[in-house]
């Protein structure tokens, strides 16, 4: 595969980069995005009001149709070369980019450059179907938030300042197949039956789970084929195979990401964050030009509106 470059025709031109998501969404040839009409294949309008654009008509349902039909760029008015290039960007940076960057770099507004990168990282969702996490699983969990003076809104207005605490965070639990991948997800609490619940759905029985001493894994380990867990609070880090330091290293970029890129993170968009740190995660292997195409494979399906990301 071809590495990217920003240079490219396809991040300057909005019909280089609609030819560029044709190839890749219909490799075989183009398919109706309104019926799935293949056999009769569409054809191509033209037209002096097309300028611009590739405008494909079926001959089946005679409708008209763009390769952003059926995808997270339906209704956008903004260019697809941009979405490409906001597409690689957010690929590529190991950390996470923040809208501010995006919207300097591309020339579009703060609130679309925010609105069409969350519309990426719904992209990068891992499919309903994927397969549950197999061998040695670590499961470890952290909280994300930021400091209690920094929260605004009713809920601290005239109030006295307090401490800082966990009530002021949302807990992640995170699950590392090692070798493997991570399944990451906002959970409610700690509790044995929140994570147990968590667990059951995302990772085979037959797995060995890795965990600290946290008492609520006590339960969930006799879920699966066998449970070994870490005392940190005896001063042990690895004895052995037992150990969580894969997922404490995946810890660490994600809060660098949201410390040192994004610095606040809402509790209702902390699922979508989680779904792009866990896409670069699970595709560290590929070049950033291939995690950049598998992410367009994705965007097929998916739809954002803005009154759900609002």
């Amino acid at each position: 595969m071809e590495d990217f470059s920003l240079l490219d025709p396809r991040f300057t031109d909005p019909v280089a980069a609609a030819e560029y998501l044709e190839s890749l969404r219909w490799p075989d040839g183009v398919v109706c995005a309104k019926c799935g009409e293949s056999e009769r294949e569409p054809y191509l309008l033209k037209g002096k009001s097309l300028k611009g654009r590739r405008v494909w008509k079926c001959r089946a349902c005679r409708k008209q149709f763009t390769v952003m039909v059926g995808t997270i760029f339906e209704s956008s008015h903004v260019p697809l070369n941009k979405w490409l290039a906001a597409f690689y960007l957010l690929c590529s940076s190991k950390k996470g980019m923040s809208a501010h960057q995006l919207h300097r770099m591309l020339g579009v507004t703060y609130k679309t450059a925010w609105f069409m990168f969350h519309r990426i990282r719904e992209a990068m969702k891992e499919p309903a179907f994927a397969g549950k996490l197999a061998g040695v699983v670590e499961a470890d969990e952290t909280y994300i938030g930021g400091k209690r003076k920094n929260k605004h809104g009713k809920e601290t207005r005239g109030r006295p300042p307090q401490k800082d605490g966990l009530k002021t965070k949302a807990p992640v639990l995170s699950l590392v197949e090692r070798g493997g991948k991570v399944r990451s997800q906002r959970v409610a609490n700690v509790t044995a039956k929140e994570l147990g619940r968590v667990i059951e759905e995302k990772v085979d029985p037959n797995a060995r789970l890795m965990t600290d001493e946290l008492r609520s894994y006590e339960r969930i380990g006799s879920m699966l084929a066998d449970h070994r867990s870490i005392s940190h609070g005896r001063g042990e880090y690895a004895v052995g195979e037992v150990h969580v330091n894969t997922v404490e290293g995946y810890f660490s970029i994600l809060k660098r990401g949201i410390n040192g890129v994004y610095h606040h993170v809402s509790r209702t968009h902390l699922h979508r964050y989680l779904h792009e740190f866990d896409f670069r995660y699970n595709n560290r292997d590929l070049s950033d030009s291939a995690r950049t195409v598998r992410a367009l494979a994705q965007a097929e399906g998916k739809r954002l509106r803005y009154a759900e990301a609002g």
